[in-house]
Formats: structure tokens, C-alpha cells, sequence
């Protein structure tokens, strides 16, 4: 079996209004989409998160990686991905270039269960046939304030979520602290209440006052407090706190975890296979983890992690977006979205990672 062609090309899905979290405005989700094709016809996807730079992974894709892996036996997939690592190290190891790993390496895995004829999760291990999830959301939207808050904490619970996540962060604490406080009245006592921050806080003083004035409504985490490099005020600040920092959504390979472990800066991680490096270097991380009993709660693409959750021992959560919050629209160009019952995924049977694309739908929205 051996690669004939890689397509790479970007698509951007509009929101019907503007959403925000802490730190940033969204109006749009732009999507690199990588497609690889071998001689008997098997095609593999990967995708990536653009957050505006779709068509530069697109083309990073195209112009340095296609080269490396055209001709290759696709179920190479260790070699492959130390080769594109390795071969991109001057102008890689982080950002637009590992994504771009991410997109090809998640293709490869995805041919490789197909050469198999069983889904990804069976040909990773198989460690559950069903993941639980948990219902994202809590962003900020103008006009929505804090009875549209509870509305939406309380429509994730009547459809079966005994865990949900909000956004903190962009107002000033003492508001932050109201908006907590709703939702942990609308979702009850019982629940698990996680929160995100998305790298707000500049200093240790900032993000422990803000965190510690949530703790009164018994948050399980707080997703990145501070920013993703700043790794000794990651272990500062989760050290100062009674309940856990989790963060990693942005780390680009296991060496960052590496770190993260190694200096006790978090005790939730959370990769994510479109950023680190693909299904190969996720796996990597999620059994490093393993070994120093830490949980794994990957970000986004449940579709994609899913199949990877399900692979694992120490999986916790799959993170998901109801399309109707229209914060995420990846689920406008999928042939199967999924969508969770009483807070449960059941695993696709689909030969490969299950994930298909409407080709009429890229082309309505491609870049």
C-alpha cells in the first residue's frame, strides 16, 4: 500500500452572531482539511482548527509535508511522524507545523483502520464502547447575560449532562463570580461544574484571587488560568489552589506534557489530536499520563477523540458542543454528527475513525 496524492485545502463555516470568550472575539471557524489517498483507493482525513490561519496549515500541508509522504506505505505511521517532525524542526516543533502533522498523521490512522476493517478505537486497544461527555458552553454573547446563562446550564442538564463546562474571564471578577454562582444554582448541587479561562490572567495575584473566589461552587477545574507557555505560573497557581488546574489544548507535542507532568502544572490534561501531532504523538501523551495517574480530557473534535478516549485507561471526558450554542459548526459539514444521550457517546462501528465530510458542503464554505 503507498500514497498517491495529499489534498490540503482550507474551509471557513460563518456563526449566525459573534461569540466571545476571555480573551478573544469568534465570528467564523476555519478548518484545514487534508485528504490521503493511496493506489487501491483508500482515502484517509485529518483536520485542524484554523483559528483564522485554515489556509496557511492548508498549505504547509501541501508544500512541505505532502513531499515527505507521497510514495510511503501509509501504516508507517511511527516512522512517518518522526520524519516530518525531524524534517520540519528549523520552522516546526510548534504552531502552524505540527498542526499540519496533526492533519496527515490523523489521515494515515485513518487508512490504517480501514486496511483493517475496524474502527480506530478497536485497532488502538479498546478500553470502552461508550465515552461520557460533557456539555461546553457558558460563552459570552451580547444580550445574554445571566438568565441566558441558566437557561443554557439548565437545557445541558434536561438533556442528560451531570457535567458541564463555562467560560470565565472576560468580565471583572465580581461579575465572574455571579456568573459561576448561576450556574451552579441551575445545574444543582450534584453536578460537576468545570470552568475555562483561556489564558486570562497575567500574574499569579490575578488568577488565584479570581479562582479562589469560585471556589465557594465546588469547580472541578479551572481550564488554562494563564497563559499555555508560561509554565512556572501554570504550577504556581495550581498549587495555590483547593481544586485542579487542567490545561494542554494547545501544547504541540509530548515534550511540552513532558513538562507540564514533570513540574505538577496541571492534574487534568487535555490534548488535542488536531494540535499535538496527530493520533500517534496523542496516544504518546495520554500514556504518559497514565503512568503518573493523571486523567485525560481532550479538547474539542469529540468526533475525532471519541475514538481515542475510547482507547485509553484514564480517559474522563469527551468535551461537546450542541450546535444549536452555535459556538462550534464543524457539524455542518459532517455526513454523521453525533450527538450524545444522557451524556453518553457510543462508538461508531465504522471501519477507520468514522468521521466523513459532505464534499457539497466543503465546497460551500471553502477558502
Amino acid at each position: 500500500m503507498r500514497i498517491t496524492e495529499v489534498e490540503s485545502f482550507a474551509v471557513s463555516i460563518p456563526l449566525k452572531e459573534p461569540v466571545a470568550f476571555a480573551t478573544r472575539v469568534v465570528e467564523e471557524r476555519d478548518h484545514a482539511i487534508v485528504y490521503v489517498r493511496t493506489e487501491d483507493g483508500t482515502e484517509g482525513l485529518g483536520y485542524t482548527l484554523g483559528y483564522g490561519g485554515a489556509d496557511v496549515v492548508a498549505q504547509a500541508v501541501e508544500s512541505v509535508l505532502a513531499p515527505m509522504v507521497e510514495g510511503e506505505d501509509p501504516r508507517d505511521t511511527s516512522r512517518l511522524w518522526r520524519e516530518m517532525f525531524d524534517g520540519t524542526v528549523q520552522i516546526g516543533r510548534k504552531g502552524v507545523m505540527v498542526r499540519a502533522i496533526s492533519c496527515i498523521d490523523t489521515a494515515l490512522w485513518d487508512i490504517k483502520a480501514k486496511a483493517a476493517g475496524m474502527p480506530l478505537y478497536k485497532l488502538l486497544g479498546g478500553h470502552a464502547d461508550e465515552v461520557p461527555a460533557y456539555a461546553s458552553g457558558g460563552y459570552y454573547r451580547e444580550g445574554k447575560g445571566l438568565e441566558g446563562l441558566r437557561e443554557e446550564m439548565e437545557r445541558y442538564v434536561e438533556r442528560g449532562h451531570d457535567v458541564v463546562k463555562m467560560k470565565v474571564g472576560r468580565k471583572p471578577v465580581e461579575e465572574e463570580v455571579e456568573r459561576v454562582r448561576v450556574a451552579r444554582e441551575a445545574i444543582g448541587p450534584n453536578r460537576t461544574l468545570l470552568m475555562d479561562a483561556n489564558g486570562k490572567w497575567k500574574n499569579k495575584q490575578e488568577a488565584v484571587r479570581a479562582c479562589r473566589k469560585f471556589a465557594e461552587y465546588d469547580p472541578y477545574f479551572i481550564e488554562e488560568p494563564v497563559m499555555p507557555d508560561s509554565l512556572d505560573l501554570y504550577r504556581e497557581v495550581n498549587e495555590a489552589l483547593d481544586y485542579a488546574v487542567a490545561g494542554g489544548e494547545l501544547e504541540f507535542n509530548r515534550y511540552g506534557f513532558r513538562d507540564l507532568i514533570r513540574e505538577d502544572a496541571v492534574e487534568v490534561i487535555q490534548p488535542d489530536v488536531t494540535v499535538v501531532g496527530g493520533v500517534t504523538e496523542w496516544m504518546r501523551v495520554a500514556n504518559t499520563a497514565a503512568s503518573h495517574d493523571i486523567p485525560v480530557a481532550p479538547h474539542y473534535n469529540w468526533d475525532l477523540h471519541i475514538q481515542l478516549l475510547a482507547a485509553i485507561e484514564n480517559g474522563l471526558w469527551i468535551e461537546y458542543f450542541y450546535r444549536d450554542s452555535d459556538v462550534k459548526a464543524f457539524d455542518d459539514v459532517l455526513e454523521h454528527p453525533i450527538e450524545p444521550e444522557d451524556g453518553m457517546i457510543q462508538l461508531p462501528q465504522r471501519p477507520g475513525h468514522g468521521v466523513e465530510l459532505d464534499r457539497d458542503a466543503l465546497e460551500a464554505f471553502r477558502i
